[in-house]
């Protein structure tokens, strides 16, 4: 099962999850810096220090990459290591992620940026957060900075990380950071993070008229648990238009869906919206970015518990309007995160994006799953669960391809276990293995499959592992 000429295998990670060091360079605290200090909000009452240490080991990291044959590698920059509070550049910031730039130059590693995964700076957070319009246009200077730095090295970036956890599971939920709890915040959050893209991708090209410029969401088929029922039915609308359209439709097509403007109407939505907004948020791009985990089996039958992404439960929903909601099991395989292992809705979400929106290259940049792993008496670390869903969802992939979806590439999530969020280390999505305590980094049979699919362009038998 061969892959299109040119298809790019990467992997990837965010900078707060891998990096550690946290002030080694001026570098100062981000929203979640200050969200682990909260008791009981991360797991284990963990930080992201020194997480994977990826600071300090870049060469050791970048040799991995070589030898798992990755074409291209997707990291993010941290705010406030290059812009510390939001405020002035930190050249040593720059610094930093110019050598990871000419370390996988290099190596013939394709750097793939991300410009926001989910760390923006505490001291903006003081001023308002994303719930704030003059966040969106901090965030083009931002990019500005980081584009005058690296722009003359990489021509990929991606303005942010899934906004949808941004905003929903930050303002709304309060179990991501800032930890908020006020839907009103969390829609105005949803506009602010996707006008600040629009602002962004037109400073990328101002300083680089040859960038490729792409924003990264994540996408999920929504379906109605009891199709017979009309509340289920409507909340699997209300629950697509909360997840997917209401970030595809304005990027896309430069509108809100108007049944999720009513929706939100009760919230104030609409009033954060201002005129020209939505000619910025669809300034036009040159690739979509899909991070994929599974779907949302919807019921309107509460279990009397609010269910989030991870499993968990807190009194806090992301679902602004549709607190009582529940997702029933179908019975289906589970990942360590209990989220449902379903590799078709993957090529559900690519068709749908082909056959309903205007088109452009697709990438899929995140999709794996975490499991309970250990290294074994032999040295080893055996996963065939993560190594069967990172199969299983290439099929699908590969799927789509032959409907005749223009995909160019998958990053799998994640080149190394890392800082979980609010799971902190508890769960483990790497395909290499990090030894928390010693940072001994143990290839997985995951990344051994892996690296053979990267340089047949093509599945590979297992071959045992």
């Amino acid at each position: 099962m061969s892959f299109p000429d040119g298809f790019v295998w990467g992997a990837a990670t965010a900078a707060f999850q891998v990096e550690g060091s946290t002030t080694a360079d001026g570098r100062t605290d981000s929203i979640w810096d200050t969200f682990c200090r909260l008791p009981g909000a991360i797991v284990g009452g963990h930080t992201g220090e020194p997480a994977a240490d990826h600071y300090n080991r870049v060469e050791q990291d970048v040799k991995l990459m070589v030898d798992l044959g990755l074409q291209a590698y997707r990291f993010s920059i941290a705010w406030p290591r290059v812009r510390p509070d939001g405020g002035r550049a930190n050249q040593a910031g720059l610094d930093f992620y110019g050598r990871l730039v000419d370390t996988l130059l290099a190596n013939g590693i394709k750097p793939w940026v991300t410009l926001y995964h989910w760390d923006l700076p505490q001291a903006l957070e003081e001023k308002g957060g994303w719930a704030e319009r003059d966040t969106a246009f901090r965030f083009a200077d931002y990019a500005t900075t980081v584009v005058e730095s690296l722009g003359d090295r990489v021509t990929s970036w991606t303005t942010l990380n899934e906004p949808w956890c941004s905003s929903f599971l930050g303002y709304a939920a309060g179990v991501h950071a800032p930890g908020r709890r006020e839907p009103e915040a969390a829609v105005a959050a949803v506009h602010h993070l996707l006008l600040g893209h629009g602002l962004a991708t037109s400073a990328i090209r101002a300083v680089q008229s040859d960038a490729e410029v792409g924003i990264t969401l994540n996408l999920y088929p929504v379906f109605p648990a009891d199709p017979e029922s009309a509340s289920d039915v409507d909340a699997a609308r209300r629950l697509d238009g909360m997840q997917n359209r209401m970030f595809l439709d304005p990027v896309l097509r430069g509108e809100y869906p108007a049944d999720v403007i009513e929706d939100f109407r009760p919230y104030g939505f609409i009033e954060n919206v201002h005129e020209g907004d939505l000619a910025i948020i669809s300034t036009p791009l040159d690739m979509l970015g899909v991070n994929y985990y599974s779907e949302h089996n919807v019921s309107t039958v509460s279990d009397g518990l609010v269910p989030l992404r991870n499993g968990r439960r807190q009194s806090g929903s992301p679902w602004v309007g549709l607190d009582q909601l529940s997702f029933p099991t179908r019975n289906l395989p589970r990942t360590d995160m209990d989220w449902e292992v379903q590799p078709a809705g993957l090529t559900k979400v690519l068709r749908r994006l082909h056959d309903e929106y205007p088109r452009l290259p697709l990438y899929i940049t995140e999709n794996g799953a975490a499991y309970p792993d250990a290294v074994n008496g032999d040295g080893g670390v055996h996963d065939p669960d993560r190594l069967g869903f990172i199969e299983s969802h290439l099929r699908a992939a590969h799927d789509a391809i032959e409907a005749g979806v223009d995909l160019r590439g998958y990053f799998c999530w994640s080149l190394l276990d890392n800082f979980e969020w609010a799971e902190g280390y508890a769960k483990r999505f790497g395909i290499v293995h990090v030894d928390y305590d010693t940072q001994i980094r143990t290839p997985k049979a995951s990344a051994r499959w892996y690296a053979k699919v990267t340089r047949e362009n093509a599945l590979v038998a297992t071959g045992g592992l």
